[in-house]
């Protein structure tokens, strides 16, 4: 993967935009049959892999939708030119009351058009749901927000991973995670991206330590290589996961500093150690020198316990 990340029409906390390549460079080097992933997300991982086949599945229904949308041709780029066009001139006559008006439209009776418009307008690109399954975030405050340029820059990508789909055998699902492992076998590639225990885990339901260690030990058990993405540390805290579920010599933690977005300043903006565990080994094939600075760096037992 040589060319720039593409970037997926929805944005959500925790997309993996900046750490693709090295995700690609790990899967390029196995021979599967289908890739797995359990939780999809805005599906930039698997936009940019772009498998033949997959199974992509998400608890979040409106994700999920959002994507059969686009395969079958009912969200094509077209559509969403015309309606962003439209609605973006309303929010920009209207304000923040027409983003509330959307968004209360959308929690009443969902649909994928409604969804985008909240994701691209809402605060800081934030995806996330109440208890009640509810959109809560609130407007960015930003009324002209679907420029001409945007509006193009959205329509693109729509048009970039329908493109994708199309030409591929892509199965969505909204299925739980344990269920979709339970599928699973021995020539598939799995690649998990679980919320973060303890963070920002409400894009659409709650995760917990217990979810996190039952997804380690489902993952221990496959019958196939699997890439596991996760968070190692930041200058406050350690994933104390990573010491508890995956110490073993037969996986592999592989770290690359990535800058988080989330914070509502920039002060709360904090860089953060991300990591890849894998239950395979990686050999490294580029110079010495690049691999510092684009690879992730293999991090030993003793020396990730104590960062």
């Amino acid at each position: 993967m040589n060319h720039a990340p593409l970037v997926p029409p929805i944005k959500c906390q925790g997309i993996k935009t900046k750490l693709v390549k090295e995700i690609a460079h790990l899967a390029g080097e196995l021979p599967n049959d289908r890739w797995v992933e359990p939780f999809c997300g805005s599906c930039v991982v698997a936009l940019n892999v772009q498998p033949k086949r997959a199974l992509l599945c998400d608890s979040n229904i409106h994700i999920i939708q959002f994507y059969k949308d686009i395969q079958t041709g009912l969200l094509s780029p077209c559509r969403v030119k015309e309606y962003l066009k439209e609605h973006g001139e309303r929010l920009r006559t209207f304000g923040e009351n027409y983003f509330y008006e959307v968004r209360n439209r959308f929690n009443k009776n969902p649909n994928s058009l409604d969804f985008l418009f909240l994701n691209r307008s809402c605060f800081n690109g934030v995806m996330r749901f109440n208890r009640s399954g509810y959109f809560n975030v609130p407007f960015c405050r930003k009324p002209d927000r679907f420029s001409p340029a945007y509006i193009t820059k959205i329509v693109n990508q729509v048009q970039t991973i329908s493109r994708i789909i199309s030409a591929s055998d892509w199965k969505f699902e909204v299925m739980d995670f344990k269920k979709t492992l339970a599928t699973v076998r021995c020539d598939d590639l799995v690649y998990a991206d679980p919320p973060y225990a303890g963070r920002h885990v409400d894009y659409f339901n709650s995760w917990s330590d217990r979810d996190e260690t039952d997804l380690a030990e489902m993952l221990s058990r496959l019958p196939c290589k699997f890439i596991l993405s996760t968070w190692h540390s930041n200058e406050f805290r350690t994933n104390e996961q990573l010491e508890k579920n995956w110490a073993s010599n037969n996986f592999h933690v592989f770290t690359r500093t990535h800058y988080y977005h989330v914070g509502a300043t920039e002060k709360l903006r904090h860089p953060m150690l991300e990591a890849l565990i894998t239950n395979f080994a990686y050999h490294v094939t580029h110079k010495p020198a690049a691999r510092q600075q684009s690879l992730f760096v293999e991090q030993s037992r003793a020396r990730y316990a104590h960062v």
